[in-house]
């Protein structure tokens, strides 16, 4: 957990909402000099901002509309600070709970320097970042079309395809199958929308690839030289991780990626874990899908997840191959560097 403790004449908490912001501006001692509600629009916080610069720091806990206020800000010259929304248990643990109290309560989390830090993604990425989460999620969906028509075709009891529905060519006349009108009907449904997510899946998949090419090509070929990591794991890295300069260490990669499990002690016993959700889940899926493709790729892979499955069992020990896989792709991108099978298993 990072926090900001940079030293300000005053500082600015805001509840961010899509039409409205509650906003509150502490002085250097703690005093409360404006504490209000304004429209959500870039003219109304400046207004309120003025007579408060230039040495003003702006808060805002991390939800979907705060990419306008930090490239305001940026635009601004002003110090622009987004919180971790899972760590501020100040905020979400309170008896009492309003969009005034949790302004009042972000701007004292700032000054006192408490205020945990998430990451601010750069502008000029973060579109391509959104992007690529969205093929994703369409990716998802075209999955379960496909899955709706397999298990279709089992609740018919029916003969199981003999090739994959995932390929254009095999899809046709599959709803022919079907004696009953309207189940055919549903199954053409489903091949037709999947016809179309291919379609746009195709479109996004080339744009995505010409963009990060341009972003940052060197480190989308070293990511390519991972057995088993296509363009769409390359592109997940790339744009989750964007600079791998702001882990300082390996460990912090690898939690943020959750590729650990983080431990609660108290007296020096265990007391179990948490912080599970705490991280990337994009790094988190492609990390564990990663792994599964290595195995595929790579002999020794296979061979060191055999070893590792008799004293862990299959599950450790894909877990331990991720993880191990994360601290090597961390020093990959450390020295731009290709990936190096000899040294990955020189330990194992």
């Amino acid at each position: 957990m990072r926090f900001y403790l940079g030293q300000h004449d005053f500082y600015c908490g805001i509840d961010l909402h899509a039409r409205s912001l509650y906003v509150c501006i502490l002085d250097h001692a703690g005093e409360v000099r404006l504490h209000r509600k304004i429209p959500a629009s870039p003219e109304a916080l400046l207004r309120v901002l003025e007579p408060f610069r230039p040495d003003v720091a702006v808060a805002v806990e991390c939800m979907f509309a705060w990419y306008w206020i930090s490239d305001l800000c940026a635009r601004e010259n002003l110090p622009f600070v987004l919180g971790h929304a899972l760590y501020m248990r100040a905020i979400h643990g309170a008896k009492a709970k309003n969009d005034r109290i949790d302004s009042l309560k972000i701007a004292h989390l700032l000054r006192g320097g408490t205020f945990p830090q998430a990451y601010v993604y750069p502008a000029q990425m973060r579109s391509t970042r959104d992007l690529l989460r969205r093929r994703h999620y369409l990716m998802r969906r075209r999955a379960e079309l496909l899955a709706h028509i397999e298990n279709t075709n089992s609740q018919y009891n029916l003969p199981p395809f003999r090739k994959k529905l995932a390929y254009a060519a095999n899809r046709v006349d599959v709803a022919d199958r079907f004696e009953d009108p309207s189940v055919r009907t549903m199954i053409e449904m489903d091949v037709d929308l999947v016809d179309v997510y291919d379609q746009l899946l195709a479109e996004i998949e080339l744009h995505l690839v010409r963009t990060a090419k341009i972003h940052d090509p060197h480190a989308f070929h070293c990511l390519r030289t991972i057995p088993g990591v296509g363009k769409i794991l390359a592109l997940t890295f790339l744009y989750e991780i964007h600079d791998i300069r702001r882990f300082p260490r390996v460990q912090d990669f690898c939690s943020y990626a959750r590729l650990v499990t983080p431990a609660h002690e108290s007296a020096g016993k265990r007391k179990g874990s948490g912080g599970r959700k705490i991280g990337n889940p994009h790094l988190k899926w492609a990390f564990s899908e990663a792994a599964i493709l290595l195995l595929r790729e790579s002999s020794r892979a296979k061979r060191h997840v055999e070893r590792l499955a008799g004293k862990h069992g299959k599950g450790k020990a894909l877990s331990i191959l991720a993880h191990k896989l994360g601290r090597a792709l961390y020093f990959m991108l450390k020295r731009r560097e290709a990936f190096d099978e000899n040294r990955f298993f020189a330990t194992t």
